[in-house]
Protein backbone atom coordinates (compact mmCIF):
# COMPACT_ATOMS: atom_id res chain seq x y z
CA UNK A 1 0.00 0.00 0.00
CA UNK A 2 1.26 3.47 -0.83
CA UNK A 3 0.49 6.71 0.91
CA UNK A 4 -1.57 7.75 -2.10
CA UNK A 5 -4.07 5.03 -1.17
CA UNK A 6 -4.75 6.86 2.08
CA UNK A 7 -5.58 10.19 0.43
CA UNK A 8 -9.28 10.88 -0.04
CA UNK A 9 -10.56 10.73 -3.58
CA UNK A 10 -11.48 14.06 -5.15
CA UNK A 11 -15.21 14.64 -5.35
CA UNK A 12 -16.82 14.13 -8.75
CA UNK A 13 -17.11 17.51 -10.47
CA UNK A 14 -14.67 19.22 -8.09
CA UNK A 15 -12.32 20.18 -10.92
CA UNK A 16 -15.17 21.79 -12.84
CA UNK A 17 -16.28 23.71 -9.76
CA UNK A 18 -12.73 24.93 -9.15
CA UNK A 19 -12.42 25.91 -12.81
CA UNK A 20 -15.54 28.05 -12.57
CA UNK A 21 -14.22 29.86 -9.50
CA UNK A 22 -10.83 30.70 -10.97
CA UNK A 23 -10.05 34.42 -11.29
CA UNK A 24 -9.87 35.18 -15.01
CA UNK A 25 -8.43 38.65 -14.42
CA UNK A 26 -5.05 37.02 -13.89
CA UNK A 27 -4.92 35.76 -17.50
CA UNK A 28 -3.63 37.59 -20.57
CA UNK A 29 -5.71 37.74 -23.74
CA UNK A 30 -3.65 34.97 -25.40
CA UNK A 31 -3.97 32.77 -22.33
CA UNK A 32 -7.74 33.24 -22.32
CA UNK A 33 -7.83 32.19 -25.99
CA UNK A 34 -5.80 29.08 -25.13
CA UNK A 35 -8.16 28.37 -22.27
CA UNK A 36 -11.16 28.58 -24.60
CA UNK A 37 -9.47 26.15 -27.01
CA UNK A 38 -8.77 23.72 -24.17
CA UNK A 39 -12.35 23.98 -22.91
CA UNK A 40 -13.75 23.44 -26.41
CA UNK A 41 -11.57 20.34 -26.75
CA UNK A 42 -12.93 19.10 -23.42
CA UNK A 43 -16.50 19.75 -24.57
CA UNK A 44 -15.82 17.68 -27.69
CA UNK A 45 -14.38 14.88 -25.54
CA UNK A 46 -17.42 14.91 -23.25
CA UNK A 47 -19.87 14.95 -26.18
CA UNK A 48 -18.05 11.95 -27.68
CA UNK A 49 -18.28 10.06 -24.38
CA UNK A 50 -21.95 11.01 -24.06
CA UNK A 51 -22.72 9.73 -27.57
CA UNK A 52 -20.89 6.46 -26.85
CA UNK A 53 -22.81 5.96 -23.60
CA UNK A 54 -26.11 6.77 -25.30
CA UNK A 55 -25.34 4.22 -28.04
CA UNK A 56 -24.54 1.55 -25.44
CA UNK A 57 -27.73 2.33 -23.54
CA UNK A 58 -29.76 2.18 -26.71
CA UNK A 59 -28.22 -1.17 -27.64
CA UNK A 60 -28.90 -2.55 -24.16
CA UNK A 61 -32.48 -1.27 -24.25
CA UNK A 62 -32.99 -2.92 -27.63
CA UNK A 63 -31.59 -6.19 -26.33
CA UNK A 64 -33.50 -6.35 -23.06
CA UNK A 65 -36.75 -4.61 -24.05
CA UNK A 66 -37.66 -6.68 -27.06
CA UNK A 67 -41.35 -6.95 -27.86
CA UNK A 68 -42.84 -10.10 -29.46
Amino acid sequence: MTFDDLDPRPQRGAALTALGREDLDLYAVEELGERIEALEAEITRVRTALAAKAAKKSAADALFNFRP
